[in-house]
């Protein structure tokens, strides 16, 4: 049997909302494998989501920036321990000129750490100084960048507390050879649609093959649970994997700005007002701090209390 922990019960229920006997018993039932026992969770009614995103649990910025012409942006997020540190103007001006840095890193970090920043110093090199000026742990988390041979890589910025820079950050990309100004009403359409609806995937091509079968199988075992014939049960299964792609798949959402029409419905009808194709190329999303944990305080000993219990 696997020796279930204080710190996997609580992971466990941060990916569920499930209760926190309820998360240690799916561990026990599932020998500590995780994924399963978000799924048990799930069968079991006691899961309030196949996947939450992580609390967040970091301050900071999230930042985009265009190159001109719009072929090519750039997104980033820098970190730091508090809100207070997001409002200092030279922790703006950095994550500012990181998002312009990150059109040259090609969305890795590591390049983007190294590149060269100001006095001499790389990136990284500043980003310490700035620790030592301020006080405060920081860090460059992470970096994107979308571009097009031909057409509009839109940007946008939930919320924002400056140009460019605020908690939530979007690229999309449109290659098409359409007007610009029409791509760039699009674009951002289409941008401020993913910063609301945070979509897991593109379109249903995009989804992962294993993922698809988990979900099948979390919900056929939810139906037959139910009492419900086995032959019924997979006729079901086609208009829940409908559903589940409805609410994952970019392509496959109600739009935003009318929800009567799916956002691929939007796509092609700007399409055919422009008189040329116009293809969704990809997109990027970031959220600050998702996924990383956050230290609650005494909830460790809580946890604990349970799994020794």
């Amino acid at each position: 049997m696997a020796n279930i922990t204080a710190a996997m019960v609580k992971e466990l229920r941060e990916k569920t909302d499930a209760g926190m006997m309820d998360a240690k018993n799916a561990l026990v039932e599932c020998n500590g494998d995780m994924e399963a026992a978000v799924d048990y969770l799930r069968k079991k009614g006691l899961a309030k989501a196949a996947k939450k995103s992580g609390r967040t649990a970091a301050e900071g910025l999230v930042s985009v920036c265009a190159a001109p012409g719009n072929k090519e942006a750039g997104l980033v997020e820098v970190n730091a321990e508090t809100d207070f540190v997001a409002r200092n103007q030279q922790f703006q001006d950095f994550a500012t000129k990181a998002a312009q840095l990150s059109l040259a890193a090609n969305g890795s970090i590591e390049s983007l750490a190294a590149a060269p920043y100001a006095d001499g110093k790389t990136a990284q090199e500043y980003l310490t100084g700035m620790i030592a000026t301020i006080g405060e742990n920081m860090s460059l988390r992470r970096c994107a960048k979308l571009s097009v041979s031909q057409g509009y890589v839109a940007t946008y910025v939930h919320n924002a507390i400056a140009p460019n820079i605020g908690k939530i950050g979007v690229l999309v990309a449109l290659e098409s050879s359409a007007a610009t100004d029409i791509l760039a009403t699009l674009g951002k359409q289409l941008a401020m649609h993913v910063a609301a609806s945070g979509p897991q995937f593109l379109d249903i091509s995009s989804v992962d093959p294993a993922a698809i079968e988990r979900e099948k199988n979390v919900q056929r075992e939810t139906a037959l649970a139910s009492g419900k014939p086995a032959d019924i049960v997979e006729k079901m299964l086609e208009g829940r994997m409908r559903k589940y792609y409805e609410d994952v798949c970019l392509t496959e959402q109600a739009f935003i700005m009318d929800p009567d029409t799916k956002v691929s419905a939007v796509i092609e009808k700007a399409a055919k007002s422009a008189g040329t194709s116009i293809k969704l190329a990809g997109y990027v999303r970031y959220s600050l701090g998702e996924g990383i944990e956050k230290e609650v305080t005494d909830f460790a000993a809580e946890v604990a209390s349970v799994v020794n219990g």
